[in-house]
């Protein structure tokens, strides 16, 4: 099969290094490789991300920056110190980069639909937050985002992970190290505020910023993002709402993507509904946020959908990175 991968962000690299052991695979992305850019804080868990490097020959632990044993997580009233169990950051734009190394690709271009379906049989809108080859979705929304690389000279204000949420579940501001002495600092929020958060975080604590970086995240799930696929185009990762709504987290989420339509290549079907399943606690840790942007969450009526949310996470702590508490998510939804 002969197959067009367009955007070779994290699920767009991975499946074309994946796909290409099987089929002839071309990938195409908008930004010239020279100046390429991986917009995110970089942050994953190392646990799951180097089980599904794996499969692709690639040893993550040449990737990461920084390791982190413990996160602050402060809601503006009270904090909480949470243990680590793989969190870290990594460098991301050198691994996707890696990740099309001996590929057919072409990095500055933006082929058509009309001009893709010609030549191949199978288009991959790895497009993330454009969803650029895919129809309209049927309910979206993203989140603005904005962050510095700032370079502290050694002498960063926190040692490791460091998140403050939002007052109103509006969003967080996060300070992600890098390794030798530098970090993301960066925020999203829901109602534009997140360059002025970041600013204010950086004339408390200083730091010289390297690099500015303002991009989206899409947090509507899977289930609001239909249709994934119009034609030969199927929509793979954040493109199709791949990102975990509280944590805005959509790096292991769309390698996971990744794989599944790797498995399911050919049958429609078979991805869209194991999309759809995969995906489902996505859908209730939406609606958890809308209803504490609201002020409408009762934990009283809404607590078995609360207890959902806890759970999902609670059983896969080696995936998200870090040690879940029910302290921590009353934390959060007390901010």
């Amino acid at each position: 099969m002969r197959i067009a991968v367009v955007g070779l962000g994290v699920a767009g690299s991975y499946l074309l290094r994946r796909l290409s052991l099987e089929h002839e695979v071309v990938g195409f992305d908008r930004q010239r490789r020279e100046n390429f850019k991986a917009i995110c804080a970089w942050g994953t868990s190392r646990n799951q991300i180097k089980k599904i490097l794996q499969k692709v020959e690639i040893d993550f632990d040449e990737y990461v920056l920084h390791l982190g044993e413990s996160l602050i997580l402060d809601n503006g009233r009270e904090t909480s110190t949470i243990p680590l169990i793989g969190l870290c950051t990594y460098d991301k734009k050198r691994l996707e980069l890696d990740m099309t190394k001996g590929l057919k690709v072409f990095y500055g271009t933006t082929p058509t639909v009309k001009e893709l379906e010609k030549d191949f049989d199978l288009i991959i809108d790895a497009t993330g937050i454009s969803r650029s080859l895919l129809p309209p979705a049927a309910h979206d929304e993203i989140v603005p985002c904005f962050q510095y690389r700032v370079n502290y000279n050694d002498k960063p204000p926190f040692e490791d992970f460091y998140v403050r949420i939002f007052s109103g579940w509006d969003g967080y501001l996060w300070f992600f190290p890098l390794g030798d002495g530098e970090a993301y600092v960066g925020a999203g929020h829901m109602k534009g505020k997140q360059v002025a958060e970041v600013n204010m975080f950086m004339k408390r604590y200083g730091g010289q910023p390297v690099e500015k970086l303002g991009k989206s995240v899409r947090i509507a799930p899977p289930e609001f993002m239909i249709p994934f696929s119009d034609g030969k185009v199927v929509g793979v990762g954040e493109s199709i709402g791949t990102v975990f709504p509280l944590l805005g987290e959509g790096i292991l989420p769309s390698l996971e993507c990744a794989e599944i339509f790797a498995q399911t290549i050919g049958d429609g079907e078979a991805y869209r509904n194991k999309v759809l399943e995969t995906f489902k606690p996505f859908s209730d840790m939406y609606r958890l946020i809308k209803l504490r942007q609201s002020n409408q969450l009762s934990l009283v009526r809404h607590m078995p959908l609360v207890l959902r949310c806890y759970r999902y996470m609670k059983e896969r702590e080696e995936r998200f990175g870090l040690v879940i508490r029910k302290s921590d998510l009353m934390l959060i939804i007390n901010a």
